[in-house]
């Protein structure tokens, strides 16, 4: 191996990490790649699949909350018919529904998810059958090495003789038919996501309403920051300009606002508190039930009612100090009520400055724009807006106020480039120093190890082995799974401090971010140290000294690697989907909240009903790591793909089932499929590794003849590679330029009908004839009145109606018919939210009638209705939603 101070740079880093964790993986290789681990894997995966479904099957009709809440959860619209409770009843039924319910029922980007992976059965199904029937044969009968079991099956055991050498033409073969297999589907695939695509932007339901016509602009210069002259910039585009957002400095305005949120929350916590207690105490006979005494649920109480039931110094209290525990000690309940009144009107104070005031609370750089078409917003979109570089180049189309990061809607357009440089450098660093956290866990799986080759470490030997076992076995586990949870957050807060202003965006950049990690990491970095710890020191200091030995010490690693992603893949497939339907962790967090947290009506209305949805920036590249290890070892390890077909066919069915009663994907978050078009151009990266190394492997290929003498035996089979790659690159080339417009474009001839109907209807972007489907798909705004909507938003006259930019010169203009909730959609909440009514328990002992009463008259909204508590304590609501959240 060369000696250490030969490598410099970044690269002695990368060596250090892996030095240190030489040791452990030499132990763990002499293990870790044998046919008998990798049919344990097998087994005891089976095993846990077997148990995991078991208890799916035998609490899905029980549990409804976890298994099934599309049943009843979402608008009547989305809920999907429930299943047979019968134990293997709803089977059939299930089995039989078509994956284009999901399309109807949760939305594009849910259907186009099930669609890649049927894809990929697509894919991998005939080329697992064809490679097991044509190349294990050919690598079975090899003389090269003393592999057996599964590694009688890979391409490294082909012999040197020149006779034996020509069944390279096999693989190649193999590897032209796979190929030309998935660049077909690649290409059938995406003409019917953007066929899909397009049919839902234009689908009348989804067409005229508000989130299809909405544009955001950000960069906007200085000089333009004005509703006039963005009207009359774009009200040359078809139909015109209905509303015009501009986001202004809103300065404390929105911290007040949290505050008021956080101590809304604390004050209904509080009183939540003080009626337990005193349900405790009657319980335990420390205070005397006086609940038949009190007046009808209309009349109303004495405020102070507590304090027959709550002592003084068992009421909920807290202390001021910003450092815990620090302070002075208040009456939470009290303290909250003053407080929520004093900011209620600081809040309304600012809001009347705002509405007036242009100079200190200026426009900044963005605004939402909502056009009378549909047409309009995307050309608009796509439309070179400003002479100058770097202004108003990001527009985003499909815009919804749920989905908007405020925090990011005002920043410069150099200010966001230079961040996302810096976040991507990050990134990159993250890829490839995520070895050191990693070998620092391999460390302590192999404490033995490592002490047995550093005589400083000897001590180690002297812990107890009940002790050492716990540190060697559960230790490195939990630290394991801690890391692998660490990073997708980690990379989604860089994603957002790089300044992308919708979640959604921010969820199609993480996807970039962690299918690189996974195609790095966890394939390119696991290929070289899997089977291959004793040479993985002289990998590093080669490529670091000369970086164009990468591809062929790949092609060495990777046949040597095949058992450990067996193992992986098996893991994933039996264990992984298992755990899809046995929803065993969202199972117990239902209960842990419910017994634990479910300490005020909001909370527990909010866990009762809020339906979870998929994270898609991690979801799709953890699909795309399992694409890119059978695209890598189908012809090199032909027996990974029949893991690989099972294992995508376990994740359809799983998500199948997931994406009809589970996962509710939000209107707010919904990007029509794009997610999709990502993942397939995902593919080509592991496409483009496996052929670069299946190629060097052939380059390198030697034969050799009864005397000795070597000769390349396999340059015509590495030149019909070359060929074959210069033809996938032609493709990946030709798919983007016909297809990378479309995924975000409206064509023009798809839309005569639908922008004819709006100007019918004079622009408006409501009909008298849309549903609930439509509602849910629309805007939704605060909840305010139109009275007090104007009087509040900036720049606007209450009195007629009209709004008017004083600041800037702009005469009035009269609304065009938008609904109230739409009129304030996308000003910042903190400029038309209300506050947030007080919603307390209505319990037997009339204490929380009393707290709504003290409440309003404190000079805050609150209310009662729809709760009650239950004689052990237990707050309860049947409240359609949550007063002072519409649902969406």
């Amino acid at each position: 191996m060369p000696p250490f101070n030969l490598v410099s740079g970044p690269a002695k880093l990368v060596l250090a990490a892996l030095l240190i964790q030489h040791a452990a993986a030499q132990e763990a290789t002499k293990n870790s790649a044998s046919t008998s681990t990798v049919i344990s894997s097998i087994v005891l995966n089976a095993v846990i699949f077997a148990i995991l479904f078991c208890v799916f099957l035998i609490f899905r009709p029980r549990f409804k909350r976890v298994y099934a809440p599309r049943t009843y959860l979402v608008v009547p619209e989305e809920q999907i018919e429930p299943l047979p409770q019968s134990l293997f009843g709803w089977l059939p039924v299930w089995l039989k529904m078509p994956t284009s319910t999901i399309l109807d029922k949760n939305g594009l980007d849910a259907y186009m998810f099930v669609e890649y992976l049927e894809m990929m059965l697509w894919v991998f199904v005939p080329i697992w059958i064809l490679s097991w029937i044509v190349l294990m044969p050919v690598y079975g009968a090899g003389t090269n090495g003393t592999g057996d079991g599964f590694n009688r099956f890979i391409l490294s055991r082909v012999g040197k003789s020149p006779q034996q050498q020509k069944r390279y033409v096999a693989p190649l073969l193999i590897q032209w038919v796979f190929t030309l297999w998935l660049l077909w589907n690649i290409r059938s695939r995406m003409s019917k996501f953007i066929k899909l695509r397009q049919e839902f932007l234009v689908s009348p339901q989804h067409a005229q309403s508000a989130q299809a016509k909405t544009v955001l602009i950000t960069g906007i210069p200085n000089e333009l920051l004005s509703e006039k002259k963005l009207r009359a910039i774009y009200s040359q585009l078809p139909g015109g300009v209905a509303k015009v957002w501009l986001n202004r400095n809103l300065k404390e305005l929105p911290d007040l606002f949290d505050e008021r949120e956080k101590w809304c929350n604390k004050l209904e916590a509080a009183e939540t508190s003080l009626i337990k207690t005193a349900y405790k105490l009657v319980k335990k006979g420390k205070a005397q039930d006086a609940s038949g005494s009190l007046p009808d649920a209309d009349v109303e109480i004495n405020a102070e009612v507590a304090d027959q039931y709550v002592p003084k110094k068992k009421r909920p209290t807290h202390k001021l100090g910003k450092i815990p525990c620090m302070g002075e000690k208040v009456d939470t309940i009290h303290w909250c009520r003053e407080e929520i009144a004093r900011l209620n009107k600081q809040i309304e104070k600012k809001r009347s400055e705002i509405a007036v005031d242009y100079k200190n609370y200026p426009p900044q750089s963005s605004a939402f724009i909502l056009f009378n078409t549909q047409i309009a917003a995307h050309m608009a979109a796509k439309a070179q807006a400003h002479h100058e570089p770097y202004r108003m180049t990001n527009r985003y189309v499909e815009a919804h106020p749920d989905d908007v990061v405020w925090a990011n809607m005002n920043m410069n357009p150099y200010e966001r480039k230079i961040r996302t440089a810096i976040g991507w450098a990050i990134t990159i660093a993250l890829i490839i120093f995520w070895a050191v956290p990693v070998a620092f866990v391999g460390i302590i799986s192999n404490i033995n190890g490592i002490a047995a080759k550093a005589p400083f470490l000897n001590w180690l030997l002297d812990i107890p082995p009940v002790v050492l076992g716990i540190i060697q076995g559960i230790l490195p586990t939990v630290l394991l799974a801690v890391l692998n949870m660490l990073l997708p957050i980690f990379l989604r807060l860089l994603s957002r401090l790089s300044g992308v202003p919708t979640r959604s965006g921010i969820e199609l950049d993480l996807q970039g971010r962690f299918a690189a990690f996974q195609i790095v990491q966890n394939f390119l970095f696991l290929t070289l140290i899997s089977g291959n710890a004793g040479q993985i020191t002289t990998y590093v200091t080669e490529v670091a000294q000369q970086p164009t030995q990468f591809p062929g010490l790949l092609a060495e690693a990777i046949p040597k690697g095949s058992l450990f992603f067996l193992s992986f893949i098996a893991l994933q497939g039996l264990s992984g989907a298992a755990s899809l339907f046995a929803q065993l962790p969202s199972l117990a967090v239902y209960y842990v909240k419910k017994f634990l947290l479910a300490s005020t009506p909001r909370k527990v209305w909010h866990i009762d009903h809020d339906t979870g949805g998929p994270a898609w920036g991690t979801l799709f590249p953890s699909m795309t790591l399992i694409t890119v290890i059978g695209t890598g070892y189908v012809v090199i390890a032909p027996i990974v793909n029949g893991f690989v077909a099972f294992t995508f066919f376990l994740f359809f069915l799983g998500y199948k089932y997931l994406f009809l009663y589970v996962y509710d994907n939000k209107p707010a978050s919904e990007t029509s499929g794009l997610f999709f078009g990502k993942a397939i151009r995902h593919i080509f990266a592991g496409l483009y590794v496996e052929m670069v190394m299946l190629t060097a492997i052939f380059f390198l290929a030697q034969s050799e003849d009864a005397a000795g003498n070597k000769a390349q035996s396999a340059i015509p089979e590495g030149a019909f590679m070359v060929v074959l790659i210069v033809i996938v690159i032609g493709f990946h080339y030709f798919l983007n330029d016909s297809f990378k417009q479309l995924e975000t474009a409206l064509p023009l001839t798809l839309t005569v009908g639908s922008t004819n109907e709006a100007q019918l209807h004079g622009g408006n972007t409501r009909t008298s004839g849309e549903t609930a489907y439509n509602e849910k798909k629309a805007l939704n705004g605060q909840g305010t009145s139109s009275e007090e909507a104007a009087s509040a938003l900036p720049g606007s006259a209450a009195a007629n109606g009209y709004k008017v930019d004083t600041a800037n010169g702009d005469k009035p203009h009269q609304d065009t018919g938008l609904t109230d909730e739409q009129e304030s959609a996308f000003y910042h909440p903190s400029l038309t939210g209300e506050q947030k009514p007080i919603w307390l328990p209505n319990d037997k002992f009339g204490i929380g009638r009393a707290g709504v009463a003290s409440a309003r008259k404190a000079g805050l909204d609150a209310t009662y209705e729809h709760t009650s508590v239950t004689e052990k304590g237990q707050v309860e609501t049947d409240a359609y939603e949550p007063p002072g959240e519409p649902l969406v």
